[in-house]
């Protein structure tokens, strides 16, 4: 039989071991519940970002092929029509020596509008980014407006160039081209700079002009729908686009993008491409 003393002992002994079990339970319990509350919210964060950029591609896929179709109906309507009359033009019978001018004058110009026609088609498709790449893309569509006397752009590619994949080099030309079309819009600017450079971790587009520029206000108010697509369009390549301006003094678009991080599709290294 255990003495007084020694029962008290046991029984302080096994209260203490029975309130370490009991802590060390609540303890694990808490830790246990922590770590499958940090996994869901982990998980549903993930599955927020894969939803959005569901929503981000569907966008972008909706927008390519709506430009698709009407490339295609420019080319196949509109310009077969354009064709037609200066075909037409070309069978009327001999006239007077200034109504002739006249017509051939007329012929002249139907012959420009047919190739400027062919080249926004070509523009407005995946078709100059899948031929040619983006460098050569970009540098058709400075040609063309160069041409139109709306705008006087010079580009600059600086680094060896090398391929970012066609879906993200698709991007970045719709990215060149809302930031020409806000330049023309909105900003009226009469120059503008679209500077490339590559280099091995990193590729920069930097596209700036020279227009009136805007306020913070104006950039995320209703009228900034097209600054918001570049950020939005930026976004779902992985890159990351920035936006300085203020009155009277232009736009600067920077947009960066790891090439490191982000993969052709096929899962190679971008300088793999060439």
């Amino acid at each position: 039989m255990f003495s007084g003393d020694e029962e008290n002992i046991l029984l302080i002994v096994a209260g203490t071991s029975m309130f370490l079990l009991l802590g060390f339970f609540i303890i694990s319990f808490m830790f246990f519940y922590q770590k499958k509350r940090t996994a869901h919210i982990t998980e549903q964060e993930q599955l927020k970002s894969a939803y959005s950029q569901e929503i981000l591609t569907t966008q972008i896929e909706v927008q390519d092929a709506t430009l698709k179709y009407i490339s295609q109906e420019l080319h196949d309507n509109i310009g077969q029509v354009l064709s037609f009359i200066k075909l037409n033009l070309g069978t009327t019978p001999q006239l007077a020596e200034q109504q002739q001018r006249k017509i051939d004058e007329s012929r002249d110009l139907l012959a420009q509008v047919i190739t400027d026609l062919r080249d926004l088609s070509k523009s407005l498709s995946f078709q100059q980014i899948s031929q040619y790449g983006l460098v050569r893309a970009m540098q058709i569509e400075v040609e063309r407006v160069n041409k139109s006397g709306l705008m006087k752009i010079e580009q600059e590619v600086a680094g060896e160039q090398y391929s970012l994949g066609e879906q993200r080099e698709l991007v970045l030309f719709r990215i060149f081209q809302e930031s020409l079309n806000n330049a023309l819009k909105y900003a009226h600017a009469r120059h503008l700079t679209v500077s490339l450079k590559y280099e091995e971790e990193l590729f920069n587009l930097t596209i700036a002009d020279d227009g009136v520029g805007f306020s913070a206000e104006v950039a995320g108010g209703k009228n900034g729908s097209g600054l918001k697509n570049i950020e939005t369009r930026a976004a779902l390549i992985g890159a990351t686009a920035s936006l300085q301006s203020a009155p009277g003094e232009g736009c600067i678009v920077t947009i960066n993008l790891n090439p490191i991080k982000n993969l052709n599709i096929d899962g190679t290294h971008p300088n793999s491409a060439g």
